[in-house]
């Protein structure tokens, strides 16, 4: 079955609702880039440029920046989960 959703026909039928909530995730997904790409720059890529590839010791912090935000995106999403199933 399609993300969106099929008629009768078979033919694919739009809802706009599922439409609405693949906008927002592709906003978010967009967002989680930018933000890693914006802060893993800063903390690993001088602001004067000397290469136009990035050299070893740039590659392995952006990886380490890369796992550590992806890392930490995973505990604070687990923590909201339990936070949520707590009874009130």
């Amino acid at each position: 079955m399609s993300f969106f959703g099929k008629n009768a026909q078979g033919q694919q039928a739009i809802n706009p609702q599922n439409i609405a909530m693949a906008e927002q995730e592709l906003e978010m997904v967009t967002g989680l880039y930018n933000r890693i790409a914006n802060s893993c720059h800063k903390k690993c890529v001088p602001i004067q440029y000397e290469q136009g590839e990035l050299s070893q010791t740039e590659t392995v912090c952006v990886d380490a920046c890369v796992a550590k935000f992806f890392e930490v995106n995973t505990l604070v999403g687990l923590k909201m989960q339990q936070m949520g199933q707590q009874p009130q």
